[in-house]
């Protein structure tokens, strides 16, 4: 060998950092004289000119093989926090989605009261009938203040015994089925 084994071994380095490949078998077989095989030897470079057609040292002339990109991949569908959209026919609204007086009003339902009108926790009889059909007093209204209100306003939340919760802004004329994110 003309370079001394060390020097070598950095310009192999150089060549293996700046491709990306790891060349540690052909410049172990570079330094140590031996023949790599064939297979092997294909499949990690292509063959450049003997040092002696074009001058140089064969790990100067070996090209590297050029990485060949990998497929595509298609992004994986996120799966979205989005609940239902309706509960026993009834349209949904979240938690977040209520106005801040209703909020108010399932922090009060949460501590036991105190409520601030009379009429909150009586039995709502679901005339109208269109909560799903239960025995009587199976159902409790609560007001949800309106501002700029005089009076108790339209908006009221709805508890089913079974934990449902409920709510019309609109006097019991339609309501939404309340859930937590």
């Amino acid at each position: 060998m003309n370079q001394p084994r060390s020097n070598l071994w950095r310009r192999a380095a150089a060549l293996a950092a700046a491709a990306g490949i790891l060349l540690l078998s052909v410049v172990g077989c570079a330094m140590t004289g031996s023949a790599t095989p064939a297979a092997s030897q294909a499949a990690t470079i292509s063959a450049a000119p003997s040092s002696a057609q074009s001058g140089g040292s064969d790990l100067e002339k070996r090209k590297t093989p050029t990485p060949t990109p990998r497929p595509r991949q298609t992004p994986k569908a996120t799966p979205t926090r989005a609940g239902p959209t309706t509960v026993d026919g009834l349209q949904v609204i979240y938690v977040d989605q209520l106005p801040p007086e209703a909020r108010d009003t399932l922090r009060l339902l949460e501590r036991g009261g105190p409520f601030p009108y009379d009429k909150d926790g009586a039995v709502f009889q679901n005339r109208e009938g269109i909560l799903p059909a239960k025995r009587r007093g199976y159902y409790h209204e609560y007001t949800v203040i309106t501002p700029g209100e005089n009076d108790r306003g339209a908006r009221r939340i709805v508890t089913g015994s079974r934990d449902e919760l409920y709510y019309t802004d609109d006097h019991y004329d339609s309501f939404k089925r309340i859930l937590e994110r």
